[in-house]
């Protein structure tokens, strides 16, 4: 019987999000405002140019509202591991797939791969800063070589994985036994 698991991570909001949807805002409103004041020095038909930018600007902001909301779905089949991005449930973009049985290093913490270099770094994981939720995983891949893989999976993704991994990582994770 194969395995089948699947998770759904949102990222969580941070500050830059909110310093984008008020920067956002603030041109929708300053450059109409600009060409309308512009309208009374060089022609009146900025007047209707400002209108339809601000009409353009509407739907602008409304994408770059909507494009703040990124969620991460992690699925375990058989013994693959895959991790999507999902965009604004509009958008979905396969970040990484990984042979469980590939993975050198699986751990908590962010301590794990002190000193260790990679080539290519995948972050799915819900908020980066929460360092006690994140699991590290270290793999080779054949396009990009030593990859990083940084997520927050939930019990039941680690489960799906469980028959997969290397001996020495299940102990360590689901035993606390180091080998």
């Amino acid at each position: 019987m194969e395995v089948f698991n699947e998770q759904v991570v949102k990222r969580a909001k941070k500050p830059k999000n909110l310093i984008i949807k008020i920067i956002a805002v603030m041109l929708l409103i300053l450059v109409p405002v600009l060409c309308i004041m512009l309208a009374y020095v060089i022609t009146s038909y900025l007047i209707y140019v400002g209108f339809f930018i601000f009409l353009i600007g509407i739907y602008i902001v409304w994408y770059v509202f909507t494009s703040q909301k990124v969620e991460y779905e992690y699925s375990v089949v058989g013994d693959e591991l895959e991790i999507s991005k999902i965009i604004s449930l509009r958008k979905r973009k396969r970040m990484c797939k990984v042979k469980i049985r590939e993975i050198e290093k699986l751990e908590k913490g962010e301590k794990s791969i002190d000193g260790m270099r990679f080539s290519k770094s995948f972050i799915a994981a819900a908020d980066i800063d929460r360092d006690e939720d994140n699991y590290y995983a270290v793999f080779n891949d054949p396009a990009y070589g030593k990859c990083l893989l940084i997520f927050t999976p939930n019990e039941q993704i680690l489960q799906g994985m469980k028959g997969s991994l290397n001996k020495n990582i299940m102990l360590k994770i689901f035993y606390n036994k180091n080998v």
